[in-house]
């Protein structure tokens, strides 16, 4: 189970126009969220209302239904393939349904429109219906079609920034886009080869024109519209994963991602019209195939080299007290992610299931978003937006770490001192065993009521968003903890040593702006006076 992060629903900052005296003004009416919801809502619906009422004129009512028995064949497990690619950090399912959505409606319909136009007018003006139907095919529908697919992965790279981060979700944006394209113009195409069989005299079986349309699109070739669409998805993965200054880089990438999938629409689309029909089968074979798997192994690097991210860039929040010695190594596997739900899924039901998945993706979107900021592409809410993925994280750490630590366990034979027990079973572990790194001076998150580690809590520099009392809330595990309620020490100072290669929280916003972004203001450097573990009684437990 892959559970996308639901953003923190803290009070959003206020918007609209300062007035004289500093009171913000109330937005415009069409500026508020609800309105362009509806507003986009309505478009879709009312694009999908259109779409199905010129497919069925074109197909007859029972072609349409024939069609579309036919076409939804190869959805699901397309959807399920990319919502696969996207498991590291999984973005939200309205993302999804959105472009599904867009592709099946809106670009469909403007794809239709457009090529009827286009082709007609061609016709007209040349004199040459056959010719104008070719180029039509090779040239006007590949720039028409890909444009409308990549318009819905625009819009989420526009205004869903958050959850387009890379090549990945460029990659998952346009192959699901393209999906819901292809599922509409797969039922006009299996519902035109419908009617054509019934209006030949009803011949059925594996010599029909459905049969062979059925073969060619939903058999062989249904990564077709997916394949191409993704190289405009990698371009958009580019431009987000390149820094904002160089405007050049980040323009030409999705650019130059569009040309390449319409020269491969354009070159599929083509293969019929030479060799005899044996023009597919060549493209096919020496094309669209190879291209197919060096994409899929391009993403699945690409899903690996983000796991290595996860697994770098964690340790420093190990070292600040807000993450446990295992979880770096937890987070960087999906085996042992999955191995952690389905522990939480056992012991404690299906809602904790959810929260060790929550857990797992904000720790993901947290690691994203530092080495963000170490490349230099730290968007202005940097520092906001840290906060409220650790304070998300430590809502969620009763339920999460031991199952975290027990799918370390698991995997790496042992597990670190400082992790909670197993919801009741078991102890403490005893520090310095089992594979995982000690990542410098531990704080003293997690540690047993019977007291602290003999170094205390070290000095990590103040946060950069610390504002003078703000710490997370006192951990209490409940009943089933074993009796040993671990307390943190929130760290006093929140810098990253130098080892880990990160600019210093605690620095000034230069560490950022030296790499070519721009200068945020974080907090006041205000030192927070660590809370103490609790030394209350009690001779340690058996390892």
């Amino acid at each position: 189970m892959a559970t996308s992060p639901p953003y923190p629903t803290y009070p959003p900052a206020p918007t609209g126009s300062p007035a004289p005296g500093g009171v913000l003004r109330h937005p415009h009416w069409w500026q508020r969220t609800w309105v362009r919801y509806a507003a986009l809502s309505s478009l879709l619906a009312l694009s999908g209302l259109v779409i199905l009422a010129l497919v069925r004129q074109q197909t007859g009512t029972e072609g349409f239904l024939v069609g579309l028995g036919l076409a939804v064949f190869p959805v699901p497990l397309l959807i399920a393939a990319f919502r696969w690619l996207d498991r590291v950090e999984p973005g939200p399912w309205r993302n999804l349904a959105f472009c599904f959505a867009w592709g099946a409606c809106a670009a469909a319909l403007v794809a239709i429109i457009a090529n009827s136009f286009a082709t007609h007018w061609i016709a007209v003006a040349t004199a040459d219906p056959k010719g104008a139907d070719t180029l039509g095919m090779t040239v006007i529908a590949p720039v028409v079609e890909e444009s409308a697919k990549a318009t819905a992965v625009l819009l989420v790279f526009l205004f869903r920034r958050r959850h387009f981060t890379g090549i990945v979700d460029g990659v998952v944006t346009a192959g699901v886009t393209a999906t819901g394209f292809a599922f509409t113009e797969n039922i006009l195409y299996l519902g035109t080869a419908f009617g054509t069989d019934q209006s030949d005299g009803g011949h059925g079986g594996i010599a029909s024109v459905t049969a062979a349309t059925f073969f060619v699109r939903v058999v062989m070739s249904p990564f077709a519209h997916p394949l191409f669409t993704v190289f405009t998805g990698i371009g958009f993965g580019i431009s987000a994963l390149t820094a904002e200054h160089r405007r050049v880089r980040r323009t030409l990438a999705p650019l130059g991602g569009l040309l390449l999938a319409m020269g491969m629409h354009s070159l599929w689309n083509g293969s019929t019209s030479f060799g005899d029909g044996y023009g597919f089968f060549a493209v096919y074979g020496a094309f669209m195939v190879p291209m197919f798997g060096l994409l899929t192994w391009l993403v699945i690097s690409t899903r690996q080299r983000e796991l290595r991210t996860v697994r770098a860039e964690l340790p420093a929040y190990v070292v600040a007290g807000w993450l446990t010695m295992p979880e770096p190594f937890v987070m960087g596997s999906m085996k042992a992610r999955r191995l952690a739900r389905d522990h939480a899924r056992d012991r404690l039901g299906k809602a904790a299931a959810r929260t060790v998945a929550e857990y797992e993706a904000y720790a993901t979107s947290l690691a994203f978003l530092r080495h963000r900021g170490r490349s230099g592409r730290a968007g202005a809410d940097f520092v906001v937006r840290e906060r409220e993925l650790l304070q998300e994280l430590w809502h969620r750490r009763e339920v999460a770490r031991p199952a975290l630590a027990h799918a370390g366990h698991t995997l790496a034979g042992a597990v670190l001192w400082g992790v909670p027990p197993m919801y009741g079973h078991g102890h403490g572990y005893a520090p310095g065993h089992g594979p995982f790194p000690v990542y410098g001076h531990h704080p003293s998150y997690g540690a047993p009521s019977h007291g602290a580690p003999s170094h205390g809590a070290p000095a990590y520099g103040a946060p950069a968003y610390g504002a003078p009392g703000y710490r997370p809330p006192a951990y209490d595990p409940g009943p089933g903890a074993g009796g040993h309620a671990p307390h943190p020490a929130v760290p006093s100072q929140y810098a990253v040593p130098s080892q880990y290669g990160a600019p210093a929280y605690g620095r000034a916003p230069q560490a950022y702006a030296s790499q070519g972004q721009a200068a945020y203001d974080p907090a006041p450097q205000v030192r927070v006076t660590p809370t103490p573990p609790s030394t209350a009684a009690g001779p340690p437990p058996s390892a």
